[in-house]
């Protein structure tokens, strides 16, 4: 049996840092590498062997996971706070959107894609000889003929056909999650036929078969969700953004409102970043949905104390970290300067305070954690996560901090 070529991890490590400083794909990168005799030194990959393969590299990067990239920035931190290269006198923390890798998302969008998913892995249950004399009805042209003809409902014009249309987008999306709920429940029947018959697959066909029922379970729990969450949108219920399903592709995705005029809501996590004044990222951070900026300062803080051996003299952040609380225990923890914009509307003695000249100077610094984020967008990947579940956003974004991080204390060494 072929098995995948095993790759070096310095190979790997050096491989991912191109792929991020330079914004290449896995493939590109295997292409970009095989053809240049620097990158490859760079690579340490001998003259005249094969470039790793593009899979490999994706195989790898799912397998380290977060831990191991996690590890990495942490050991590259503590080597630079070791040589004293990183400044904590001032930092700066705000937050931002890391985009998942999906389509918008619609209701009856959703609903179609589900009954789609699970014609699909009963096909593939029912090849690898599950449930094979259970009847199963294809849902899926009804589901994509009810999709597609929502968009020719809004397509009409005027105040009164819209109205029109509006009423019938909403008929037709509740009769999806009609066509969904019974293709939920010849798949519940499939999934039952299928576990009693695998205890007589042999060979490969029982791993393919108990991988097909596997998805089609996890499927049904999210098919599950998604058309609870279309019946409550219909009744006129917002569902809660915490939970709520955006995409089967990406579940841990989650619709983030975070107030810009080009996109008011975004699909992906929320994640927290912390610079200091040489643009070295301290700190980050990814998380599900759009949880509140305030409780996730101090422990920040607290990570960038024991990770550097110090604690930052000054830090400032945005309004939305405003609160007496985050401002306590920032002081309980070393801080000597906090210079955080109250959220609420300050008093007399909290208005001088926050017109102070030091104060004020701090604020306008930390304006440039915008600039940050933008960089890590626009250079380093921070844009859109490829890897899906928070697990590999969070990997994703990780490996971009270290490629960012180490261009800049690379520049400090060198000067």
């Amino acid at each position: 049996m072929i098995r995948r070529p095993s790759v070096p991890m310095e190979t790997y490590l050096r491989m991912m840092f191109l792929k991020f400083r330079y914004r290449l794909g896995f493939e590109s990168l295997c292409r970009e590498v095989g053809d240049s005799i620097s990158w490859q030194r760079f690579c340490r990959i001998p003259l005249g062997t094969r470039v790793p393969h593009p899979t490999t590299l994706m195989k790898l990067t799912s397998r380290c996971g977060e831990a191991a990239v996690a590890g990495l920035n942490e050991a590259l931190l503590t080597k630079a706070a070791t040589a004293k290269l990183v400044r904590t006198d001032k930092v700066r923390a705000d937050t931002t959107v890391v985009e998942a890798a999906v389509a918008y998302p619609t209701d009856s969008g959703l609903l179609a894609k589900a009954v789609g998913g699970i014609a699909a892995t009963v096909a593939r249950i029912q090849a690898a000889g599950g449930a094979t004399r259970t009847r199963v009805r294809d849902r899926s042209r009804s589901a994509g003929q009810r999709a597609r003809s929502i968009a020719a409902k809004l397509r009409l014009r005027g105040a009164a056909a819209r109205e029109e249309g509006q009423a019938a987008v909403l008929r037709i999306t509740g009769q999806l999650a009609d066509v969904a709920e019974a293709a939920m429940t010849d798949a519940q029947a499939v999934v039952r036929n299928a576990r009693r018959g695998l205890s007589r697959a042999t060979g490969r066909s029982r791993g393919r078969l108990h991988r097909a029922i596997n998805d089609l379970a996890t499927l049904l729990t999210h098919t599950e969700q998604v058309v609870r969450q279309t019946r409550s949108r219909l009744a006129g219920v917002m569902p809660d953004s915490m939970s709520r399903i955006v995409s089967f592709h990406d579940v841990d995705a989650r619709p983030i409102r975070k107030g810009r005029l080009g996109k008011p809501v975004e699909f992906g996590y929320k994640a927290q970043v912390i610079d200091n004044a040489d643009g070295i990222i301290l700190d980050h951070a990814v998380h599900v949905g759009n949880p509140a900026d305030a409780p996730q300062l101090a422990p920040a803080i607290a990570r960038i104390a024991e990770r550097i051996g110090r604690v930052p003299t000054a830090v400032t952040a945005d309004r939305g970290y405003g609160y007496t609380s985050v401002e306590i225990d920032l002081h309980d923890l070393g801080v000597r300067r906090v210079a955080i914009p109250r959220a609420s509307r300050p008093g007399a003695a909290r208005r001088e305070f926050e017109h102070r000249k030091a104060f004020r100077a701090k604020i306008k610094w930390r304006t440039g954690c915008e600039g940050r984020i933008n960089h890590l967008k626009r250079s380093y990947g921070w844009n859109r996560t490829e890897l899906t579940t928070l697990t590999g956003a969070r990997t994703w974004c990780g490996h971009g901090v270290f490629a960012h991080n180490l261009v800049k204390i690379s520049a400090l060494a060198a000067g």
